[in-house]
């Protein structure tokens, strides 16, 4: 039995959760991004995340299979049913046009790609009736941005473009998203009021609202049940006032009388609005009457045709509340100009040709480790390092859902590139005719190389913290690389030469 050290068992296990976390998967079928709600698809119970299997018996493994079978069947006006099979279940769809669906090919990994590489959509938009001047729009970015990161979308770029007649533009582009996506996303407003009568309580942002509760006991799902025939949850979640917001609530519930139907409760609900339609009305006790209340409880439901789709709609409508609350309306009603698909095409291309190059380059690293050492062991050992470097650094971009762009794969081969420096640090050391032992001279290399890992380190935290695009991704990737590389591989990698050189 082959006795190893425990760095180098250290890095077996990691590279084994790395292939747990990548999961590859090799399904066919093309999964449903998205839904239009007012269409045939949707009240036949198409959903999103569904995996697409067949159309009239016809076998869909790829989005181009559906695109192909989807335009032979649909360059007529005539009615005809549609047969969807799912991955779980079948559909029978009675239409005179394609389905109003997105789909896409099934993610082969838990690796996320951003635009450039997986393609997604850009919404070119402009405030509603009004040119915007160059500070304006900078705040609707400011804002827009705001809304979109605290939604939680991690690949997102929002900047200004000016047309050839010098108005203002706003161009959003959301990496893996769909036109409806990106629609729902900005379109609106996002405008919260709450009301009692006609009298403004407080609005969404930080002026009236000082704090969103967004988990703990303080937020969440409290029921779900059957209503009429559908299925819906409820949340409720804790918001804080401004001084001045619960002033306001003190004076105008003070004129209130209670309600002679139910003593308990004063004769007006608060009313809750977003973009000028009621979500919502709740009671109020009357003993806050007259009382500048600061904590509020925020209610609202969702609904779906089963009890887990229900709980997902009731969950994305405490959100985007959440979101409102938290950012404010934005300063402009918009209007959406252009919406585009970004095809992931030149991004397969750009990937087939980077597999392409990655290979040409291990086979000429390995030659030359060869020439030099001439131990057809030492250059196994740098080529599999060099791989495993990659592998873990793509495990940990998965796990923590970083879309992967070109600079962030350009991160991810500065690193590696860092890694073949050090390993060849470390194997001239070793070779080096000295006095020194052997456990000396990886001690001497590994002095250099963590020097070199600390200038890394100082010249990339910057560029992440205070970088954006491509920069945060190229400087992401290249810590992880090189901290993997510091903290795994390298240790492991010395261990690896011992046994070689005493052999």
């Amino acid at each position: 039995m082959i006795k190893l050290h425990w760095r180098v068992w250290l890095l077996i296990l990691v590279l084994v959760g790395s292939a747990l976390v990548i999961s590859p998967s090799f399904e066919s079928g093309v999964v449903i991004k998205s839904v239009d709600k007012n269409s045939t698809g949707f009240d036949e119970g198409l959903r999103t995340n569904m995996i697409i299997k067949s159309i009239n018996d016809k076998p869909v493994s790829n989005f181009e299979d559906y695109t192909s079978i989807i335009g032979e069947i649909f360059p007529s006006k005539n009615k005809t049913s549609l047969k969807i099979t799912t991955k779980d279940s079948e559909f029978i769809l009675y239409t005179d046009e394609a389905p109003k669906i997105t789909v896409s090919n099934i993610p082969r990994t838990k690796i996320k790609t951003g635009l450039d590489l997986s393609g997604g959509a850009r919404a070119l938009v402009k405030a509603e009736n009004k040119s915007l001047s160059s500070s304006e729009l900078n705040d609707l970015i400011s804002v827009t941005s705001n809304r979109l990161n605290e939604f939680g979308i991690a690949d997102v770029s929002v900047k200004s473009v000016l047309d050839l007649s010098g108005n203002n533009f706003m161009l959003i582009e959301v990496a893996g998203a769909t036109p409806s996506d990106i629609n729902e996303l900005v379109s609106k407003q996002g405008k919260f009021e709450a009301k009692i009568g006609n009298d403004t309580v407080f609005r969404g942002g930080e002026e009236d609202i000082t704090y969103v509760a967004r988990t703990g006991e303080q937020s969440g799902i409290y029921s779900c049940d059957v209503y009429q025939g559908k299925e819906m949850c409820s949340f409720r979640f804790t918001i804080t006032l401004s001084e001045a917001a619960a002033k306001r609530q003190a004076a105008i519930t003070g004129n209130l009388s209670t309600d002679p139907a139910n003593p308990d409760y004063l004769s007006k609900k608060l009313d809750l609005y977003l973009d000028d339609n009621l979500v919502d009305s709740l009671s109020i006790s009357r003993d806050l009457k007259g009382r500048e209340t600061t904590q509020i409880s925020i209610q609202g439901s969702g609904t779906g045709t089963t009890s887990k789709e229900a709980y997902e709609d009731t969950i994305n409508n405490m959100k985007k509340l959440q979101t409102v609350l938290i950012t404010g309306s934005l300063p402009f009603k918009l209007e959406i100009v252009k919406i585009d698909t970004i095809s992931p095409v030149l991004g397969k291309e750009f990937t087939k040709n980077l597999i392409i190059l990655a290979l040409i380059v291990f086979i000429i690293i390995s030659i030359v480790l060869f020439i030099k050492y001439r131990k057809i062991k030492i250059t196994l050992a740098v080529i599999l390092t060099l791989f495993s470097e990659a592998m873990i650094t793509l495990a940990i971009a998965a796990l923590i859902k970083w879309n992967l762009d070109a600079p962030s794969i350009a991160g991810i081969i500065a690193g590696m590139g860092t890694g073949v420096n050090d390993q060849i640090l470390i194997l001239d050391e070793a070779s080096f005719k000295s006095n020194s032992s052997l456990r000396e001279k990886i001690k001497n290399a590994f002095f250099v190389i963590l020097s070199a890992f600390s200038l890394v380190v100082v010249a990339m935290i910057p560029l992440f913290w205070a970088g954006a695009g491509m920069l945060k991704g190229f400087a992401l990737t290249t810590l992880l690389g090189v901290s993997v590389g510091i903290l795994i591989t390298r240790p492991a990698f010395s261990e690896i030469v011992k046994k070689i050189m005493k052999e």
